[in-house]
């Protein structure tokens, strides 16, 4: 299976409700290592948060590092 282009989160309150969904599209960080990061601001109940996620890929700085692929790396 190859990876994804991008990954879908959804923020939800504790009943559930849908807060803001996103999308989080691949990214190579500093450190060499891959993955996947986003970030954005929200409002719930007249406050304003900044939200942030990322999936970073284990064992991708290392296969970074030796030029080994990593897609069957669980």
């Amino acid at each position: 299976m190859s990876a994804p282009t991008f990954v879908i989160a959804e923020i939800k309150s504790d009943s559930g409700q849908l807060l803001s969904v996103l999308t989080i599209p691949p990214k190579e960080f500093k450190t060499g290592s891959r993955g996947y990061y986003a970030n954005q601001k929200l409002e719930i109940e007249g406050k304003r948060y900044q939200v942030q996620i990322q999936l970073v890929e284990i064992g991708s700085k290392k296969a970074a590092e030796t030029g080994i692929e990593t897609d069957n790396v669980s």
